[in-house]
C-alpha cells in the first residue's frame, strides 16, 4: 500500500473552534476525516461526527461561556481518540454523570448518554476553574474489513 495514504502509527490533528454553533459543522468534518484515514465504515464515521457534534454543542450550552473549543483527534492503528475541550468557567452540568441510566439523561439532556451510546469509551472532567475536557474513544471494529 502506498504508505501516503496508510495512517502512521500515531497522528495527531488539533483544531481551536470559537465556541459557537456555526462552527460545529467544522469539528464534525475534522474528525470524520481522521476517522476516514483508519477507514472506519461510513456507519462508524457518522456515529463519530454525532458525538462529536453532541460534544460540542454540550460545552457551548452549558459551559460558561468560553471564548474557544479544542478539538483533539488522536489516529492509533486500532483506534481514534477523540478530546473536546473548553476553558469556561462551568462546564457540562454534573447531572451528567458517567452512570447515568436512560430516566436520568432525559433530565440532564441527551447529550452525554448519546455520545456513550456511539463511542466505545467516554470520560470527562469538569472543573469550575478549567472548563470540560471529554474523551472520546472509538476502535476498529477490525482494520481488515475495512
Amino acid at each position: 500500500m502506498n504508505p501516503a495514504v496508510e495512517p502512521s502509527d500515531k497522528e495527531l490533528v488539533e483544531l481551536r473552534i470559537p465556541s459557537r454553533p456555526e462552527w460545529v459543522a467544522l469539528a464534525r468534518l475534522a474528525a470524520a476525516t481522521v476517522a476516514n484515514r483508519l477507514h472506519f465504515s461510513i456507519e462508524e464515521i457518522e456515529d463519530v461526527k454525532l458525538a462529536v457534534a453532541e460534544a460540542c454543542t454540550a460545552v457551548i450550552q452549558h459551559d460558561g461561556h468560553g471564548e474557544f473549543i479544542d478539538l483533539t483527534c488522536e489516529a492509533l492503528s486500532d483506534l481514534l481518540r477523540i478530546r473536546v475541550r473548553d476553558s469556561g468557567r462551568h462546564g457540562l452540568q454534573r447531572a451528567e454523570a458517567p452512570n447515568m441510566n436512560f430516566d436520568e439523561a432525559r433530565i440532564a439532556g441527551l447529550g452525554v448518554f448519546l455520545i456513550r451510546t456511539l463511542m466505545d469509551e467516554v470520560s470527562y472532567d469538569v472543573s469550575p476553574q478549567m472548563g470540560t475536557d471529554l474523551l472520546m474513544v472509538k476502535r476498529l471494529t477490525s482494520p481488515t474489513d475495512h
